[in-house]
């Protein structure tokens, strides 16, 4: 039946299940952030930090052995430096939202704050992670050649 219904390209099959996991990681954001925030009583831009950690470990993992499995693991030690690196940058510009509206604007409800965190800056950030993730993290496998340059089929 499977090969009856018409698969989706592999960039929206990537962005679906990329999304899939960011989904995963955005209740876990939520939930350490508001965890943080209110029932702890941290400070906001503390809490977005620690719910930002939180939620780049786990998806780490999804992507790892979900959305990107198939991609080249030969080099994992690199890989998981260049995660770590553009998910700091998203986690700046994630939290940067955080910063302007609470203490930049004086936006500073609980309504404001995660809207500022888990919409517009999680927006902006998911696009960055996105883009950098399937350009420099999870790389394609190195095609394979069967053949050797100079085989003998190539003199003919």
């Amino acid at each position: 039946m499977r090969r009856r219904l018409p698969l989706p390209p592999p960039l929206a099959r990537e962005a679906a299940k990329f999304g899939t996991v960011g989904a995963f990681g955005f209740l876990v954001n939520v939930v350490v952030f508001n965890l943080c925030a209110q029932a702890l009583g941290v400070e906001p831009l503390l809490s977005g930090l620690l719910a930002t950690c939180a939620a780049i470990t786990a998806n780490y993992f999804g992507n790892r052995h979900w959305t990107y499995r198939d991609r080249d693991k030969g080099r994992q030690r690199r890989e998981a430096g260049l995660f770590v690196l553009f998910s700091c940058a998203g986690l700046l510009l994630e939290n940067a939202a955080l910063a302007i509206s609470h203490y930049g604007l004086g936006f500073t409800s609980v309504l404001a704050d995660n809207l500022a965190k888990n919409v517009i800056g999680l927006g902006i950030a998911s696009a960055f992670r996105f883009w950098s993730y399937r350009t420099w993290v999870f790389t394609e496998r190195a095609p394979r050649d069967d053949h050797p340059a100079h085989s003998p089929a190539d003199a003919v």
